[in-house]
């Protein structure tokens, strides 16, 4: 709403909406505490109940704002005295830059709040009184300069007339300049004639423009002097000078010049300095008595003084003393010597790392007390990413986010707002926020590896490590705690003999180390691969999981002994070396070097008659027998593999050699079918079972001789394996009629061949 309206109380105000979120009052200076400035919350749109709700209130910038926000009513009222002079001096108008802040959600609202001046000031002299000496040979129409008041007032109310009490001598005479100044002189109407008046009073009087009017008023005490009639005249009335705000000490400010023509000591002039405006800055200048020349004395500050006004008289060594006067206006010019200044009015920390782009994490407020270029401000952040820049009013910033944030990447920002004035050389400020990023739930624990090969040896302890899984969750507390499990209904092992086992039935992990270890031994002749999968899952909401392979190879270890199958018979032969007696068989369950299978001889030691190849197992003969061989060998065979340490298993052969007679023998023999019987007796201790085939190979019938002039003898091969761990197992090899020819091997050994045509051959069956 526009305009000006008196309230209920009596109070004066008045807003302006200047969009933008802006608003605009105005109150007289010297309003009473409590006064309603504005009904701020109403101007603003919020509803009853939302100033205090929403935490309604202002924020002060650098100066006593002396308004302050009613917290029920959301009404700005007068806080404190209110003066206009104090706060803006003769600036007009007097603007107060307020800003006003809101929450749920944070919003800021700029008011402007114009103090408008009363006339609560009368004019005021320099003096109380002003003590003139003038010749009375001064002619009519001659000009004396007076130092005219000052009212702290602005506008209408500093506007000042002023009077001058009767005389029939002197008037008043009033100037303006073009730059709207003031220039008053007491003007001389009549001649003065000391004899007759030797000293005037007159009263000036100074009449400011306010409703009602104000006055001040100055003595003038004019003394008529004789003699010296020539008082010293300036060259110039008015002297200009402009001074950068940053001139040193001493800086010449301008040199003055007035000559008077009399002679003697009454043509000598000396300068002074008569007053200055304003008052406070009489020590900042000082003027050469003898050469006119005037220095800066003290600091000028373009920020407090723009302006001086010094009036100088020149007087001569007459008695009295003549004098004449000029100004002196120095105009201070701004100089950037003030830096910036950065405000942070609000923050909200910390963000959240999945925070939208453009959301407002504070807002500042910048200012420059240096004017033009000099007071311009630019604003940057840095470094330039994630956080930016947006002005929101003049001076006024907000810095909001411009990228994505990742608090695993980035968990805190050290932003730093810097200022730059337009003056040259620039000046900088600068202000430093801490934005600290909250951790969410966005990352997934992550395996080191996609696939983990283990290798583990079989018959391992129940219980047993068998390796360590990590997965890394970079999210914080919650958010990156992991647990480990087995997936359930993933992954197995195919098992020996047909069929599939879960593979949770062999291995499980711990939920919080991953430490992967063993349900139970594993059994390489059982399971060799088992595959399967870990899961880990954080504890986040809502949780976010990863999966990893796990291939787990069974490694084989020297566990089984080899196992004895039966053995197979040789064919016929002369029982010449090199002929086959009979076959060892013999298989390992393990694999690799561990089953792996040779085979020796183990008894009877050194030069025998048989012998045995070492991965063949075959048993042959190693030279021709002879009678001295004995009618039976007995064969004991070791059959080892090739592990660490290494197993073994024995086997026992019993070879009877038979004794071939003529010719009707030797086609006997060759007629004879003979049998290899290969039998497999019960598990039982290695003693047992020997004197079971001993007794066995006594009781067993003997084959059937076919007729010749010799007794026939009969080859009888039995085998006793024994195992490891106490397992035995025999097998007994036999002639018996009717058996294949490749069973066994039957020779004659080199006795004197019988009478009869057929003893000179030896025949092989």
């Amino acid at each position: 709403f526009d305009g000006v309206r008196r309230g209920a109380g009596g109070d004066w105000r008045a807003a302006w909406a200047l969009g933008g979120g802006q608003v605009r009052y105005s109150v007289p200076e010297e309003a009473k505490a409590g006064t309603v400035v504005g009904r701020l919350a109403q101007d603003l749109g919020l509803e009853a109940g939302e100033p205090e709700a929403r935490r309604l209130r202002l924020v002060a910038q650098g100066r006593r704002a002396s308004v302050e926000v009613s917290g029920a009513s959301g009404a700005l009222v007068v806080s404190s005295r209110l003066d206009r002079e104090e706060l803006c001096g003769k600036s007009a108008p007097c603007a107060l830059r307020l800003e006003v802040l809101v929450e749920r959600p944070l919003r800021v609202f700029h008011v402007e709040l114009e103090v408008t001046d009363i006339n609560d000031n009368a004019p005021l002299f320099p003096a109380a009184r002003k003590n003139l000496s003038l010749p009375e040979n001064s002619p009519p129409g001659s000009r004396f300069p007076l130092e005219g008041a000052s009212d702290a007032d602005v506008g209408a109310n500093a506007q000042l007339s002023y009077t001058l009490s009767p005389s029939e001598h002197f008037s008043l005479d009033l100037q303006r300049s073009e730059e709207y100044r003031e220039f008053l002189f007491l003007v001389l109407r009549r001649p003065l004639d000391r004899e007759t008046m030797a000293e005037h009073r007159l009263v000036l009087t100074a009449i400011d423009g306010g409703r009602p009017s104000l006055t001040g008023t100055m003595e003038l005490v004019i003394s008529v002097l004789d003699v010296n009639d020539n008082a010293p005249q300036f060259n110039q009335s008015v002297y200009k000078v402009q001074l950068p705000e940053s001139t040193a000490e001493g800086t010449l400010v301008a040199q003055v010049n007035a000559t008077d023509p009399d002679l003697g000591m009454y043509g000598e002039v000396i300068y002074e300095i008569d007053s200055v405006l304003p008052p406070s800055a009489s020590d900042v200048f000082s003027i050469d008595t003898n050469s006119g020349e005037i220095r800066v004395t003290g600091a000028l500050d373009f920020e407090t003084v723009t302006f001086y006004d010094l009036h100088v008289k020149a007087k001569d060594k007459g008695s009295p003393p003549l004098s004449g006067h000029c100004k002196v206006l120095v105009e201070v010019l701004d100089v950037n010597d003030n830096a910036p200044e950065v405000w942070v009015t609000s923050l909200s920390v910390p963000v959240p790392e999945d925070a939208a782009v453009g959301t407002v994490v504070a807002l500042l407020s910048v200012s420059d007390r240096d004017s033009g270029a000099n007071g311009r401000v630019r604003c940057a952040v840095w470094p330039a990413a994630p956080f930016g820049l947006v002005a929101t009013f003049a001076g006024s910033y907000s810095l909001v986010l411009r990228e994505a944030l990742d608090r695993e990447r980035v968990s805190e920002y050290e932003v730093e707002v810097r200022a730059e004035d337009g003056g040259a050389p620039a000046l900088r400020a600068s202000r430093g926020v801490r934005v600290p990023v909250s951790d969410v739930n966005d990352n997934a624990p992550a395996f080191a590896q996609a696939v983990y090969t283990v290798l583990a040896r079989e018959n391992n302890a129940a219980g047993a490590e068998l390796a360590r899984l990590w997965a890394r969750d970079p999210d914080e507390a919650g958010n990156g705690r992991v647990s480990y499990s087995v997936a359930e209904g993933v992954g197995g092992a195919a098992v020996a003999g047909g069929g599939w086992r879960a593979a949770s039935s062999y291995v499980s992990v711990d939920a919080e180390s991953g430490r992967l270890w063993a349900l139970q031994p594993l059994d390489y002749e059982e399971v060799q691969v088992l595959q399967f999968e870990v899961r880990a899952v954080d504890a986040g909401e809502p949780p976010l999981c990863g999966n990893a392979t796990v291939q787990l190879f069974v490694v084989d270890e020297n566990d089984n002994a080899p196992a004895l199958l039966p053995a197979a018979g040789g064919g016929p032969g002369g029982g010449a070396a090199g002929q086959v007696v009979a076959k060892i068989r013999a298989v390992d369950a393990d694999s690799g070097y561990n089953a792996w299978l040779r085979y020796e001889l183990w008894e009877p030691r050194g030069k025998g008659p048989f012998r045995v190849g070492l991965y063949s197992g075959e048993v042959s003969t190693a030279r021709a027998l002879e009678e001295a061989d004995g009618p039976r060998q007995r064969l004991v065979i070791v059959v080892r593999d090739h592990g660490e340490p290494a197993r073994s298993a024995t086997a026992t052969l019993s070879v009877s050699l038979v004794e071939g007679g003529g010719a009707a023998a030797a086609a006997a023999a060759a007629a004879t079918n003979v049998w290899l019987v290969v039998a497999i007796c019960a598990v039982s201790s290695l003693f047992l079972l020997a004197v079971v085939l001993y007794g066995a190979s006594r009781w067993a019938p003997r084959a059937a001789v076919l007729s010749g002039p010799g007794p026939a003898t009969l080859v009888c091969a039995s085998e006793v394996g024994s195992w490891s761990y106490s397992q035995r197992q025999s097998r007994s090899l036999c002639v018996a009629e009717g058996a294949g020819k490749s069973d066994l091997m039957v020779f004659s050994p080199n006795f004197p061949p019988p009478p009869g045509p057929a003893a000179k051959e030896t025949e092989v069956m």
